[in-house]
Order: C-alpha cells, then sequence, then structure tokens
C-alpha cells in the first residue's frame, strides 16, 4: 500500500474514534498506534497532522495528541460576489485577446482520477518510476549542507546553473543560464519577456495545451505552424512570419508534445534561418529529454547549443524525469534577453527555494540517477511497445502515425468513418472520451492542443502515469468495451429513429 494511502486510512480510522475521547482528553502514544494499527511511525504522524490540520486534534510536543475542544462556529455570510462580473469584465471590449483563462487543457493532465479509473491522461511519472528514495536522500543531504537555508543567489546557484549549460551543450555558459521553479514558470516568463500583449506567437500545431493557456492568458494570439513527424514544416513557418509579423516561435524540437515528433536534422539550420530573418526569438521547450526510451539511439543537441546569436531562448527541465512536485528548470538565453527575462522572473517569484536547488545538485551529482535514468528509458520502451501491440490487437480502426522512442504518450487519430467513428457520432473525441470515462479509463481529447480548428479528431494515451503493462492493457481492454457498447447504442437508436 501507497504511504499515502496508509496516512488516510489510519486517520480516517482515528477520525472514527475521536468521540471515546473527551475533549482536552489524551489520545493514544504514538507508539501505541504504530502497534496496533502495524504502520510506520511517519504515517502516524502524518495521520496526526491532518487531523491537526482539520482541528480535530491538539498536538503538543513531548505531552502527545489531543482532543481538540470544540470551538464555536458562526454561520458563514453567503456574500454576493455578482459585482465581480464587471469587474472581471470591465472595459474587455477592447481585449484583443479575451482576458478569462481556460485552464482545462492543463487541468486533465494534472487531476487525479477517481478509484479504480486507469490513468492514460496523465503527465507525469507513476510513483513507483520516479526516484523518491533517491530524491529524499537528495533533500535530505541538501538541508545539511551549510548555508542551505539562506538567500541564493537569484540568478541560481552557480554550480546548478553550470550543470544545465553542460547539459545543453555547445557554447553555452553558466552565466546565460537562470534557474527556474518547473517549465511551466520558465515558459510564463519566456513569454511575458519576449511578446507584449496582444501581439501574435507562433505555435506548433498540434501543441502543449499549457503553452497556450500561458499565451492567452499573457495576452497573446497563437497562430498555428503544422508539424509532421519531422517536426514543425518550415515553409509554413516563414510563411506564418512574414503574414502575421510574430518575433516569437515556440516549440518542442524533441518528442514534441503530443505528436512525438523529432525536428528532421534538414530542417534544424532552416528553422533557425528563418526565425533571424524575421527578427524573432525561437523558445525551445527542451521538456523530455531525459525520457528518451532505451531504443532511441543518440539524441540532437539542443538548438540553444548551435546558436551563438542568440536567437534560441531554451527551456530545460528536471521535473518530467523525476515527480510534479521538484520543480527545478533552467531558461537559457544570450544577450539583452537574458538579463529581460532575469528581471521579469525577479519580480515574479524573487528566486526559486534553495533547498531545492541544493537537492537538484545532490540528486543529478548521485550515482543513483544516471541509474534511474537508464531504468525509465527501459520501462517506458516496455509500456510504449506493451500500449501499441494493445491497440493494433484491440483497436485497429485507432490509426498511430508515428510511434515516439522518447517520451511518455502516444498520439492517436480517431477514424473518419465506421468503428468508432460511427459508434460515437458526431461527437467524435468528446464522445470517445465521455464514453472511455465511463469504462473506467481517463483520457486526454485532442481539441485542447489546437489553437484553431482541428483537422481531424484526435486522443492521447499517456503510458507513464499507470502502474504498469498489466494497467496498460486492461485500459486498452475497457477501450474496446467501451466502443463496442458505444457501437450497440448507436445501432439501437438508429433502429428507433426508423
Amino acid at each position: 500500500m501507497q504511504e499515502r494511502s496508509s496516512v488516510s486510512e489510519l486517520a480516517n480510522q482515528l477520525r472514527q474514534e475521536l468521540d471515546r475521547y473527551s475533549p482536552g482528553g489524551k489520545l493514544p502514544s504514538s507508539r501505541a498506534l504504530v502497534e496496533r494499527f502495524r504502520v510506520s511511525p511517519v504515517t502516524v504522524s502524518r495521520a496526526l497532522a491532518q487531523l491537526a490540520a482539520e482541528g480535530l486534534v491538539v498536538t503538543r510536543p513531548g505531552a502527545g495528541a489531543f482532543r481538540a475542544r470544540p470551538r464555536r462556529r458562526t454561520a458563514p455570510s453567503a456574500g454576493d460576489t455578482s459585482w465581480q462580473e464587471v469587474a472581471l469584465s470591465a472595459d474587455g471590449a477592447a481585449d484583443l485577446v479575451p482576458r478569462s483563462v481556460d485552464a482545462s487543457g492543463v487541468t486533465v493532465s494534472l487531476a487525479a482520477p477517481p478509484p479504480g479509473v486507469i490513468e492514460f491522461n496523465g503527465g507525469y511519472l507513476h510513483p513507483s518510476l520516479q526516484p523518491e528514495r533517491a530524491m529524499s536522500a537528495a533533500l535530505a543531504r541538501a538541508g545539511r549542507r551549510p548555508g542551505a537555508w539562506g538567500r541564493p543567489p537569484l540568478e541560481g546557484l552557480p554550480e546548478l546553473r553550470e550543470w544545465f549549460a553542460r547539459t545543453i551543450g555547445g557554447t553555452v555558459t553558466a552565466a546565460e543560464v537562470l534557474v527556474a521553479a518547473g517549465g511551466q514558470a520558465a515558459l510564463t516568463t519566456a513569454l511575458r519577456a519576449l511578446a507584449p500583449p496582444g501581439a501574435p506567437v507562433l505555435v506548433e500545431s498540434p501543441t502543449y495545451p499549457g503553452m497556450l493557456a500561458i499565451a492567452r492568458a499573457a495576452g497573446l494570439r497563437p497562430v498555428p505552424v503544422p508539424v509532421d513527424r519531422d517536426g514543425v514544416k518550415p515553409h509554413l513557418l516563414s510563411d506564418a512570419f512574414r503574414a502575421t509579423g510574430a518575433r516569437v516561435f515556440v516549440c518542442q524540437p524533441l518528442f514534441q508534445n503530443p505528436t512525438g515528433a523529432v525536428l528532421a536534422p534538414a530542417r534544424r539550420g532552416e528553422v533557425l534561418r528563418i526565425a533571424r530573418g524575421a527578427g524573432a526569438f525561437v523558445v525551445e521547450d527542451d521538456f523530455v529529454r531525459r525520457l528518451a526510451h532505451e531504443d532511441a539511439g543518440p539524441l540532437p543537441r539542443p538548438l540553444a547549443a548551435d546558436d551563438p546569436d542568440g536567437v534560441v531562448v531554451h527551456v530545460g527541465s528536471l521535473t518530467k524525469a523525476t515527480s510534479p512536485s521538484f520543480r527545478v528548470s533552467a531558461l537559457a538565453a544570450r544577450g539583452p534577453a537574458l538579463e529581460r527575462l532575469r528581471a521579469i522572473q525577479v519580480v515574479d517569484a524573487f528566486f526559486v527555494p534553495r533547498p531545492l536547488q541544493e537537492a537538484a545538485l545532490e540528486l543529478v551529482g548521485s550515482p543513483a540517477w544516471p541509474r534511474h535514468l537508464r531504468s525509465i528509458a527501459a520501462e517506458l520502451r516496455t509500456r510504449r511497445d506493451t500500449m501499441t501491440a494493445a491497440l493494433a490487437l484491440r483497436l485497429p480502426e485507432l490509426a498511430l502515425p508515428h510511434v515516439p522512442s522518447g517520451g511518455y504518450h502516444l498520439w492517436v487519430r480517431l477514424p473518419d468513418g465506421g468503428g468508432a467513428r460511427e459508434a460515437f457520432g458526431s461527437g467524435g473525441e468528446a464522445a470517445f472520451t465521455a464514453a472511455a470515462l465511463r469504462a473506467g479509463v481517463a483520457l486526454a481529447p485532442g481539441r485542447p492542443y489546437f489553437s484553431a480548428e482541428p483537422p481531424a479528431p484526435h486522443i492521447r494515451l499517456s503510458f507513464a502515469a499507470v502502474a504498469g503493462t498489466e494497467e496498460i492493457e486492461e485500459g486498452v481492454r475497457r477501450l474496446r468495451q467501451a466502443c463496442d457498447e458505444a457501437l450497440v447504442e448507436s445501432v439501437r437508436q438508429q433502429g428507433r429513429d426508423l
């Protein structure tokens, strides 16, 4: 059983037993609870902390835990927040981009699914794949470093900046790197620094919904540039720069989200040349370089490694290869853009907490780090192969145009006629996603990955957030069941219509 489940179960048990104690009465000692429930001292400590946070228990160091005395509660005022509709939309008619923010494309991969639902929509490694022991050890060692709880340099720890610079390669130096609080924060800083509100920003199509949300929240207008299995199409990129006058292009050249495409060698120099000619920046989101599969072969260098002119603003992160909460990333840039990035980051967040930076240094410098990368490279390849084989066997009507050698997901196209398309009718991917959830599988629909009208219905299937290959096979089996049941219902409905 996972630790968080044990904590929740123990807290529930203690909550039910609180009536046995009078207000102010002492609960059994931690040692007694450990022996009675056969859990660890850490589980007991966390369960009591949860009850304390709920106001049910009071803990006193050296004395124990006591049932809290009831507090007099006053009924909350109903209030009237309708005035906010006017305040939040005042002068909205003059806005080039709506001020409201749609975060649904982001939350679909962040929210935990209900119990029993297989998580094919997750955006992070399953806990069994995360280097939890290595991270815990790194954080413990980091906390004992001299000055670990002091104020760090605003740009980040020099040693961590040096490590990120080495991983980028080329002539990038530590002086050109800023430590940021995760890839999402780094992308937010980059777009705010490089484009004024109301400006167009070129994006791959399809692309990461979180980046589209960032752009729109900053008042920018995302303009799509189609990609194929070799990455963005250079001639369309050139046309888009010329038509819009954009000064920023955001791309994921390695294992692109969601298609898994890798920018072809012949296109890499061309993309930089086109952007340079347009006087524009390329924001390179290198988000899964550390999630290459075992059979990936040598990886191309980041675009930033081959850019002496400061065209590329590079974003690299440790989060995808570690844990959702290990939010350490890097921004790399040259020239005046670097100072602009630094200024905005300082104003927004001051700096990344030093203990987290120290823990990152401890982690990437430990022997556990390369072992972890080798382990997940092998495991992700196995999971990818399991999912592709299961889809081919049980859902051959779904098209899989590209099988990536890195990342954590597959980009699947729904059929244009017959099979699942007929089963779900005009509802397309939305109906497919809803039927899958009823069958116990959470999917990511394709629509949020497009900044304009999508050319076809798609879904994204993650194979990293599940417990293992057995869960992958069970999830695809449920998808087949959902498809068959929907097809029967469609035929029955057609019969009624006749």
